[in-house]
């Protein structure tokens, strides 16, 4: 590894990197550097520069300009990588939004991606052509294609024919130099063998002393058989001749150490339209193992093998079946799936693969179904085993998940040598399970690393894993996860000196100078696996449990802007270190970097929980910090929520009086004059934008009583802000919310019923939302009694008619009531009794966070779809970023989330719909269009049903 760099090298490069990249996109603040400069695996390196690149041109400049100042660096995708192979601590370079950019081939059977693509945005363009990519790891939700073909990931199904090494078709490489390759371009391919003379020839070179030395060819055509990623592809010196195709496989899995993948090619696989899942539990290992090989001769798509302590440790979790808590430590599980094209063969390949075990003793099981909820279920054991180890684990501990693979013949006693070695180390809490097709085994455990007694544990443990896979059962020691820094030290060990020898070689002949992800897969420090190991101090209750895996990321509405849910927690982790530690200077300093980037830009809606394989809501930590920020503020609160009624009428006013001063004035003069005086008093004042709302001006309850009483009935609990806000002056439809629910509920034949006191009323969230919690709740209590009178104790249904305010009631409510929000109480209550004639119509549509969360994803794009010929679900946009009042107040949360909005309006489309006033607030000035509650495109397409 060459001498680190000096400061004043590093401050020449950003001088550099300055004259052609953003400087907001070139982080150099020592926070924002640790926040971005961790991943998913348990090591801890801060880079000096972070970079945010969003074009090639902007790579090999980077590169350039690195490798002119001798100065190393690191790519990273999405920093779900497990195995240290994504930190630095020299240059980070990271990738913007913009490359996310996708091209379907042959009409399905390839696919071009830029390596920011999320793999599961990979497979969702591919799905009207029933085709996927071929990777499928469990992280495929957050993971980037950039990481997956850079760690030659593959997954449950995917097997070792369908990784990225075997269906890769071409790609686009950056070298250390700055060059590029494109292999599906013949006047690229003809330049780079006139410029890089020497790289063609050491490749061929290479080629040919692997294939004179027999020896050596042998094992390698042994060690593919198997899954493995530890170290380079040196099969691709066996597989292929031609020196492109050899430098493309030995370009997947090589983890940013010989170049940048550019862009990638694909070859699809079929994406089968039936499947259906089974399990079958056994008495013992070794007869899960035993039939493993007999299942390895039928149509299984996948078979996951989970050990008794595995199965214990999700016992427990909700849905799971009732036999599993009764199982004994002996017993092993095989979840198993089938896939077909059709009812008829899915049904007989399931009979096929049950007959195949009709010779063994299956102790408890869950049949062959196709059931998608039952399904779901199933796999969600497989899948909650991870987290279910890392949300017992001690504070101050570490989620550690390793990823071996034996021949099939040697499963039952390779797991059987693992659990033995888990009780030599006191790893009691310790899981196994993992891909048995292919001997791929996964085991957890969890270890600390505060004190060099634990450290030794550790390292002596690995030793003689590494010892036991290698070399006993010559198996994989990385099967899919990579070698990273966690396997460098072992690389030698399984592969031989000639084998390691040869890796060095690939390494020079690539990356001369060194300067590619250094200390990754080839590493001469014996103890790299336990250096630099990642701090997990206790901070909160709330978060602790976070094992930085990035799993939240792509939800999170200010990852573009300030910090996801992951950098939160481990700028919050350090934050409570300095201060435990007395760093008082410290603390005091990162404590004002983490009051804009942590507190105020956070959206707390809590989409990321969704996502945490733990659960972690980081939106309620930032309430709670929130509640000291705002505790000054409390008495105007407590005054606003026992006046509620005065509140409200007072911010109607106010957008009264916007109203006139803008038609009198002119929007122009009011929006220099309303922001001109946000810019005094540095933004403590709301931004004014267009497409403020008017006051909503509807007699909503001499309105309500004057309908007809009728049999059905609704209560009708409209939100304080569409209580309070209109429309904006160029919406098409100018009538206010209020007055569009009465109408849609009289021709559903719906009468309906209005709480006592409305305008004292409010579910609480704009309280919590700044941490108050006690007021937040006295208010939910209120509305909850006020709808439990009104509704009858339950008898009628509840229509909220925005879904954060239902979500919330949801939630907070302690009485059997039915809340619903607009989308929800359609579908259940109101298609039925209405004639939709469609419009033919692009409309837009906005899923707001709150319904996600509701699981009202699939319900409100169904409404929308029966109301409009076609719509638009703008991708990456999981949350506006409103926020409740954040979209006045931190306009910029709202801007980035929502960036990629206006790009996909499509033309000839002039409005959107969505389920909340004010998230409509926001994507109507973002997006250029006007967007309204989706209760105004059911309003106008339905008509009462003629009986």
């Amino acid at each position: 590894m060459n001498k680190s760099p000096s400061a004043a090298q590093y401050q020449q490069l950003e001088q550099r990197l300055s004259s052609q990249i953003d400087a907001e996109r070139i982080i150099t603040q020592q926070a924002k550097r640790l926040a971005y400069g961790t991943d998913a695996s348990f090591y801890r390196l801060v880079p000096k520069i972070v970079l945010r690149l969003n074009s090639l041109q902007e790579v090999i400049f980077a590169i350039e300009s690195c490798a002119a100042l001798g100065i190393h660096f690191t790519f990273r995708a999405a920093g779900t990588s497990l195995s240290g192979q994504a930190v630095s601590d020299s240059v980070l370079i990271t990738l913007t939004d913009d490359w996310r950019g996708h091209q379907i081939l042959d009409d399905g059977h390839k696919i071009l991606l830029q390596p920011g693509v999320i793999g599961s945005d990979a497979n969702k363009y591919l799905a009207p052509y029933q085709r996927k990519i071929g990777p499928d790891p469990a992280s495929i939700n957050s993971c980037k294609i950039g990481g997956i073909a850079a760690n030659n990931s593959s997954g449950m199904c995917c097997g070792t024919a369908q990784n990225s090494y075997h269906t890769v078709d071409s790609m686009k490489v950056v070298f250390a130099d700055g060059f590029v390759l494109d292999t599906r371009d013949e006047a690229s391919v003809t330049r780079f063998k006139q410029h890089k003379p020497q790289l063609v020839a050491g490749l061929q070179a290479l080629c040919a002393e692997t294939l004179a030395n027999t020896e050596l060819s042998e094992r390698i055509r042994h060690k593919y058989r198997l899954k493995n990623t530890t170290g380079y592809a040196l099969n691709a010196l066996v597989d292929f001749s031609d020196p492109i195709e050899v430098l493309e496989h030995l370009m997947i899995g090589s983890e940013g150490t010989l170049g940048f993948i550019a862009e990638i090619t694909y070859n699809t696989v079929i994406e089968h339209s039936h499947k259906a899942s089974a399990l079958l539990v056994f008495a013992d290992i070794e007869q899960a193992s035993q039939a493993v090989t007999k299942l390895s001769h039928t149509p299984v798509a996948a078979v996951e093998m989970m050990d008794g302590r595995a199965m214990r440790s999700v016992a427990d979790q909700k849905g799971m079946p009732a036999f599993i808590a009764n199982l004994d430590l002996e017993a092993a599980s095989l979840l198993i799936e089938t896939h077909a094209s059709d009812d008829a063969t899915l049904q007989a390949q399931c009979d096929q693969i049950l007959a195949a075990l009709s010779d063994y003793q299956i102790l408890e099981s869950v049949p062959f179904t196709s059931d998608n909820r039952m399904v779901a279920t199933l796999w969600g054991i497989r899948k909650g085993m991870f987290p279910a180890v890392g949300a017992v684990r001690e504070v101050g501990t570490t989620v550690i998940i390793e990823d071996v693979a034996f021949p099939v013949e040697y499963l039952a006693s390779g797991v059987r040598d693992l659990q033995t070695l888990f009780d030599k180390y006191h790893y009691s809490e310790a899981i196994i399970f993992g891909h048995a097709l292919e001997g791929n085994l996964h085991f957890v455990f969890t270890q600390g690393f505060e004190s060099q007694q634990e450290i030794d544990r550790y390292g002596a443990f690995m030793d003689e894993v590494a010892d036991l896979v290698a070399v006993k059962y010559q198996g994989s020691l990385k099967a899919e996860h990579g070698t990273g820094r966690n396997m460098a030290p072992y690389v030698e060990l399984e592969w031989g000196k000639d084998g390691y020898a040869l890796m060095q070689k690939i390494k020079a002949l690539f990356d001369p100078h060194g300067l590619l992800n250094p200390g990754v897969i080839i590493n001469d420090d014996p103890h790299s696996h336990i250096s630099h190991l990642k701090p997990m101090p206790a901070a909160d209750d709330l978060v602790n449990r976070c094992i930085e895996c990035g799993f939240c990321e792509p939800v999170c509405p200010s990852r573009t802007l300030s910090l996801s849910p992951r950098q939160r927690i481990v700028l919050y982790r350090e934050l409570q270190r300095r201060r435990a530690a007395g760093e008082e200077v410290e603390a005091s300093e990162l404590a004002k970097v983490f009051e804009y980037q942590g507190m105020d830009t956070c959206a707390a809606t809590g989409l990321c929980a969704e996502r945490c394989p733990v659960g972690i809501n980081t939106g309620d930590l930032v309430k709670k910090l929130r509640s000291a920020k705002y505790e000054k503020f409390t008495p105007i609160a407590r005054w606003t929520a026992d006046h509620f009624a005065t509140t409200t009428a007072l911010a109607r006013t106010g957008l009264k009086a916007n109203q006139l001063a803008t038609n009198t004035l002119g929007a122009k003069t009011v929006a220099g004059l309303s922001n001109g005086l946000r810019r005094l008093t540095k933004g403590k004042t709301p931004l004014w934008i267009p497409e403020m709302p008017q006051a909503n001006t509807h007699p909503l309850e001499r309105a309500a009583y004057n309908l007809p009483q009728r049999e059905k009935k609704v209560v009708y609990v409209p939100s304080c802000a569409s209580r309070n806000m209109g429309q904006q002056q160029d919406a098409q439809d100018q009538r206010p919310l209020t007055e569009v629910i009465l109408s849609l509920l009289n021709k559903a034949g719906y009468e309906v019923i209005l709480p006592d006191a409305l305008s004292e009323l409010c579910c609480g969230m704009p309280y919590d939302s700044k941490g108050m919690s006690e007021l937040a709740s006295s208010k939910a209590q209120q509305l909850e009694q006020a709808i439990w009178q009104a509704s009858r104790q339950g008898e009628y249904p509840v229509l909220m008619d925005t879904s954060p305010c239902a979500k919330r009631s949801i939630e907070q409510f302690t009485q059997p009531l039915e809340v619903l929000e607009p989308a929800g109480f359609v579908s259940k209550y109101l298609l039925d009794h209405l004639a939709i004639t469609p419009k033919d119509e692009t409309v837009m549509l906005h899923i707001t966070c709150s319904a996600r969360r509701l699981g009202l994803e699939n319900a409100m794009l169904a409404l929308a779809k029966a109301c409009a010929s076609e719509v638009v679900v703008p991708e990456h946009i999981q949350c506006c970023g409103w926020a409740g009042d954040k979209g006045f107040t931190t306009p910029e949360l709202n801007a980035a989330a929502v960036k990629p909005l206006r790009e996909q309006v499509p033309e000839h489309c002039t409005r959107g719909f969505s389920n909340s006033r004010t998230c409509e607030i926001g994507l109507s000035h973002h997006s250029g269009i006007p967007y309204q509650s989706i209760l105004y495109l059911v309003d106008e397409v339905a008509r009462p049903l003629v009986n």
